[in-house]
């Protein structure tokens, strides 16, 4: 509830993450749901297999985050963002 009300805060807060993060994930919408996934509670593995994305396609998508600072340096196990989407993010 805390997150819908801090949304439009949120948003402005990381107005060029947000948009860093769209040009990277571009209009794939496997590339979308894994991009969701990345919370930091699952593996790699399972998110290649939830959002339907070859591994190569993965790897190739965690790096890009990593470098352009939506990552975190020790994500490559578990990968989480370092800021917080809505699940509608790429809808809107």
């Amino acid at each position: 509830m805390l997150l819908i009300i801090a949304e439009p805060a949120l948003a402005k807060r990381d107005e060029a993450l947000r948009e860093k993060l769209k040009q990277i994930a571009g209009k794939s919408v496997a590339r979308h749901r894994a991009i969701l996934l990345m919370d930091g509670t699952r593996p790699q593995a399972s998110i290649k297999t939830e959002a339907k994305l070859d591994a190569g396609a993965l790897s190739r998508l965690v790096k890009a985050l990593r470098e352009g600072g939506l990552l975190g340096k020790d994500e490559k196990a578990l990968p989480k963002l370092t800021l917080v989407i809505p699940p509608n993010f790429f809808k809107l």
